[in-house]
């Protein structure tokens, strides 16, 4: 068990709770916004409820989704990449609390139910996905010994964390009742495919048995697509 990682997990947990906040309320100019409400206290408890699970199951696990963000990054085009995705996912946040100040689009509240179910999915795939992998970091590196992960969600597609984070992002923007917010999500669809292609390229060289994997498994982000 790893209680100072448990901590610091748990508090950037908090601290992105926050600033999510911040990018819905303010912009909508209201508190009276319970599809935001209900996105914070899921992405609350999955959030401290995964940094407890890895801290006290397996602390290494932990350590490595807590180095994350553009400062991590050793190349580039990844820093550019992982800037550029929190712009995106970000810009979700606000163009939908803008949406329900200004009532650009009004889903039901059955989407809005939907988006959060999804939202949910899209969480909880992407702890699969390092469950399945516990090499699976927040930034692109290649540790040594690192085995190349073929079966589970690793079978289907070669990158699934991105496609929970794709699943995530279609699901917030309908959660947090804005078909406007969808566009958040469209933004991240270029970003990935480059940040996928330079981080392949990287993987080809560093990881062995990586490149006999991308010919056993023919679709990087999306199954039958891509």
């Amino acid at each position: 068990m790893n209680v100072k990682a448990i901590g610091q997990g748990v508090g950037y947990g908090l601290i992105a709770a926050v600033v999510y906040g911040l990018l819905l309320f303010w912009p909508a100019g209201t508190f009276d916004y319970w599809q935001a409400w209900v996105f914070l206290a899921v992405y609350g408890v999955i959030s401290i409820a995964c940094c407890i699970y890895w801290g006290l199951t397996n602390p290494a696990v932990l350590q490595r989704r807590l180095r994350g963000g553009p400062k991590a990054e050793t190349r580039f085009t990844q820093k550019l990449a992982s800037t550029a995705l929190i712009a995106a996912f970000g810009s979700v946040f606000l163009i939908s609390a803008l949406d329900h100040r200004f009532g650009w689009s009004a889903p039901p509240t059955a989407v809005s139910l939907l988006g959060q179910v999804v939202v949910v999915l899209g969480l909880c795939l992407g702890i699969l996905a390092v469950v399945q992998n516990g090499y699976a970091a927040a930034n692109i590196t290649v540790e040594a010994e690192q085995p190349v992960i073929s079966t589970g969600m690793y079978g289907l597609v070669r990158h699934p964390m991105y496609f929970s984070l794709l699943v995530t992002m279609v699901g917030l923007a309908l959660a947090l009742g804005s078909y406007w917010g969808l566009a958040g999500a469209l933004i991240s669809v270029p970003i990935l495919v480059v940040r996928i292609l330079d981080e392949e390229h990287l993987l080809v060289q560093e990881l062995g048995g990586y490149r006999e994997y991308t010919q056993q498994i023919r679709y990087r982000l999306v199954p039958y697509l891509w």
